[in-house]
């Protein structure tokens, strides 16, 4: 029996095929787009996405990994000041030329010596073999302990094409006992080229041929200082000048110049002849030169004069009842006539044209004169700070024979007859005719 269909229900058959909608042009198209565009989408962001993830895993493991390491107290690294040292012994003599010796500020070779921490002298069983270099001027500033490896790049080579920066036959030494001298060495290049425009000399161990060095032995180093070049000395003014000194050296002189040709063709070649002139017959002296020469150069340039180092010799002249005593620059100092002698304090009750005569020929045979080593004429020190611009002449003459007086002498000679002859200016009286001898005084200035 067939069932009932109830009211109002489905009246599709159940066999009947449904009718299927088919897809527009327009929704296919659509839809193969946004898959392509998709597609290159991944495509693209793939190896971004790869890259960035594998940096994040990499660094993530790096911080797992990789923690902080703590090291043992044993392990880090400290630096200690190490216990011996080379140490220079005294200050460079300043300035330094190309060319010319290097040497202490007391003219001797440098010394170097080793120390301890404490800066003590010390020394080792063995040798040991010193370089000498240059290093920067910058280096070692306000330091007390460097590496090996900060004192390697601190040194300074030649520049390209040059000779090798220092030259000399002790480069390397031996030092022994703790103690050894730097012979002759000296610079060929000035320090102008570099940034600190300063060179500092150094001096460090050089472990022997097959031996390593038992202990660290930290180098020495110099105060900074400029290297000039030589021709620059060529030139230089002496402070205080030398007696040898060639004339050219005085203030207001130069080299070659007018006044140096017009005083070496009247054989005044240096600054001994050029006092000596000036003590004798300063009038002479001051044609010479001629009207180029003004009232103040001729100042200057008798002021740096008079500043000369006399040295310690003194000059005798024998005559048929006579025997004068010179200083250097022909200032009679003493006299002996007919067996009596007279000092200064005698002079100006003489007969001076008689005196000046004895002076003038003198001077004239200054060659044929008996070289005598006497006592430092003139002091620097303690003299020119005690009478202050004003060069004081201090003479002593130790020959017995010579220090016996007839008359009266100002002073108080000791028993030894060390007696002091003159302690008065350079700038003495001037006689009529131009010869000047010491002068107990003179309110006068320096400069005639």
């Amino acid at each position: 029996m067939a069932a009932k269909r109830f009211f109002g229900g489905d009246e599709d058959q159940p066999n009947q095929k449904r009718i299927k909608t088919r897809p527009s042009f327009a929704s296919v198209i659509k839809e193969v787009v946004m898959v392509n565009f998709f597609e290159n989408f991944c495509s693209s962001l793939e190896p971004m996405l790869r890259r960035v993830v594998s940096e994040e895993v990499e660094n993530g493991l790096k911080r797992r990994c990789m923690g902080p390491i703590q090291r043992s107290p044993s392990l880090k690294m400290i630096r200690h000041a190490p216990a011996l040292r080379l140490a220079f012994v005294k200050r460079l003599n300043l300035p330094i030329f190309t060319g010319t010796k290097i040497v202490d500020n007391d003219g001797g070779p440098l010394q170097i010596v080793l120390t301890d921490h404490n800066k003590i002298s010390t020394c080792l069983a063995y040798p040991i073999k010193v370089e000498i270099l240059v290093v920067d001027g910058d280096f070692h500033a306000g330091k007390d302990a460097w590496s090996s490896d900060e004192f390697s790049s601190s040194i300074v080579r030649e520049r390209a094409g040059k000779r090798p920066l220092l030259a000399g036959d002790q480069l390397s030494i031996t030092m022994r006992d703790g103690v050894c001298f730097v012979g002759d060495v000296e610079f060929t290049d000035n320090s102008s080229w570099i940034r600190s425009r300063k060179f500092r000399l150094a001096a460090r161990v050089v472990a022997q041929h097959g031996q390593a060095q038992p202990q660290v032995i930290q180098e020495a180093v110099t105060e900074p200082f400029v290297v000039k070049d030589h021709r620059g000395e060529l030139y230089k003014k002496h402070h205080p000048p030398a007696l040898d000194d060639e004339v050219w050296r005085l203030e207001k002189i130069g080299k070659s110049g007018a006044f140096h040709q017009k005083l070496s063709s009247n054989g005044i070649n240096t600054v001994q002849d050029f006092l000596k002139l000036y003590i004798v017959d300063s009038p002479k002296l001051k044609k010479i030169l001629g009207n180029g020469m003004s009232e103040k150069m001729w100042n200057a340039t008798l002021k740096h004069a008079k500043n000369c180092v006399m040295g310690t010799k003194v000059y005798r002249c024998h005559g048929n009842d006579y025997t004068l005593i010179f200083n250097p620059i022909c200032q009679l100092i003493q006299a002996e006539f007919n067996g009596n002698v007279y000092h200064q304090s005698d002079f100006k009750t003489m007969q001076m044209a008689y005196i000046e005569s004895l002076v003038k020929d003198a001077y004239a045979k200054w060659n044929s004169l008996e070289e005598l080593d006497g006592i430092p004429l003139l002091t620097q020190g303690e003299m020119v700070e005690q009478y202050g611009n004003e060069q004081q002449l201090v003479s002593y003459f130790s020959e017995s024979s010579l220090m016996q007086s007839s008359g009266a002498v100002d002073g108080d000679y000791s028993d030894n007859q060390w007696g002091l002859v003159n302690n008065n200016t350079i700038n003495s009286c001037t006689s009529k005719a131009g010869v000047r001898f010491f002068s107990e005084s003179s309110s006068e200035g320096d400069i005639p």
